[in-house]
């Protein structure tokens, strides 16, 4: 982490304040040379400021990426320059880095430049989540429709097939096996899309997200991935997460199904559980003025081929898939549950890298437990 005498005009209350702040600052010469971070500026670089110290900006961004036009025009002019939605997505930062920029040269040294940025991801995150709850919304009136109105009509197809292949002949008989299939394949579509109707509260208590990975882990390695490297990155101190163990194990291993399934095929291909505590995620919970924080990031990642670009921003609507025999109900199942536990799910994607991540909140005793256990909150 910076020290404050790592940049000559910062005082030891500004260097706290600067560090305060939930996102990244940092303080660059003419030459591109960092000056200064934060420390979510570290987290953003995935370096400390000793690396960064030795580093140009250019290293880490490519040198057309706009924010070095601001920076020459706010070095230019001696003023505070804004840009929204600007894409500084690099090999070294990843991609879909699409960020606002706030810079501002220094009136004490105006050759260096203060550059503030704020991650677009988390508010874009909201109104995602906000959309695959409207779809799944969707999903569960057509599912009720579809249980009472499809189902009985099914039963009786499939009852007056088997009456027909009593005495159909051998060629006829496969006809009427056919339309049994067919009516069981509908079915189970149908008991698929039930699952969303499902309104009832979710029962949820203190789980341990590593024992439900590696529960999810163990199935996975018994069947589907049985032959697929998978890489474990997890925070040992992690908190319990506040949800139904039950449901998580469904969720993972849903997950893990459709990252097996994109590198089965490839050489080298890898997947991996991430689990990490990411503070300073809240949201407004509607009805109330209570704000849920949600500190807990689960990822599963992937380095197949990704997701297709035409069906990215839709990928937990149902119905979307892009496999030959897949419903489209998986993702879609995925984000009802975690919305349901009032978390958020997205979905990054380039060639040779798929990330899942989902957001939680974490378990956290009653005031009458903290209270035996001697834990006051002030």
């Amino acid at each position: 982490m910076a020290e404050p005498s790592d940049f000559s005009t910062l005082q030891g209350e500004e260097y706290r304040v600067l560090n305060a702040l939930t996102h990244p600052v940092i303080v660059v010469d003419e030459s591109g040379a960092f000056r200064f971070a934060n420390s979510d500026a570290e987290q953003f670089f995935s370096a400390g400021f000793s690396y960064l110290a030795r580093k140009r900006l250019q290293d880490f961004v490519p040198g057309d990426s706009p924010l070095f036009f601001l920076i020459e025009q706010a070095r230019k002019e001696q003023a505070r320059i804004s840009e929204y939605r600007v894409d500084i997505s690099s090999p070294r930062l990843g991609g879909d880095r699409l960020v606002d920029l706030y810079v501002s040269t220094l009136p004490e040294e105006p050759n260096l430049v203060v550059v503030m940025i704020q991650l677009r991801s988390i508010a874009e995150k909201m109104d995602r989540q906000l959309t695959h709850r409207s779809a799944a919304r969707t999903v569960t009136g057509l599912a009720a429709m579809l249980a009472h109105e499809i189902r009985n009509p099914l039963s009786g197809i499939k009852g007056a097939a088997q009456l027909l292949a009593s005495s159909a002949s051998d060629e006829d008989r496969a006809l009427t096996r056919l339309i049994q299939e067919e009516s069981d394949r509908i079915v189970k579509l149908v008991d698929r899309m039930e699952v969303f109707s499902d309104q009832r509260p979710v029962e949820r208590s203190a789980v341990n997200i590593h024992s439900v990975l590696e529960y999810v882990k163990t199935l996975g390695k018994s069947g589907f991935a049985r032959n697929i490297k998978i890489v474990e990155l997890y925070d040992p101190s992690l908190p319990p997460v506040f949800a139904n163990r039950d449901q998580l194990v469904q969720v993972f291993l849903n997950l893990l199904k459709n990252a097996a399934e994109a590198v089965r095929d490839k050489e080298g291909g890898e997947i991996r559980f991430t689990t990490a505590f990411k503070p300073g995620v809240r949201l407004s919970v509607p009805g109330t003025k209570d704000r849920l924080t949600l500190p807990l990031e689960f990822a599963v990642e992937d380095n197949g081929d990704g997701v297709p670009d035409d069906i990215r921003e839709h990928i937990f609507d149902p119905f979307v898939t892009t496999k030959p025999s897949g419903s489209g109900l998986g993702l879609a199942l995925v984000a009802k549950i975690v919305g349901d536990h009032g978390g958020v799910i997205e979905c990054e994607s380039q060639p040779g890298h798929t990330v899942f991540r989902i957001l939680m909140p974490a378990w956290r005793e009653a005031p009458a437990a903290q209270e035996r256990h001697g834990v006051v909150e002030e």
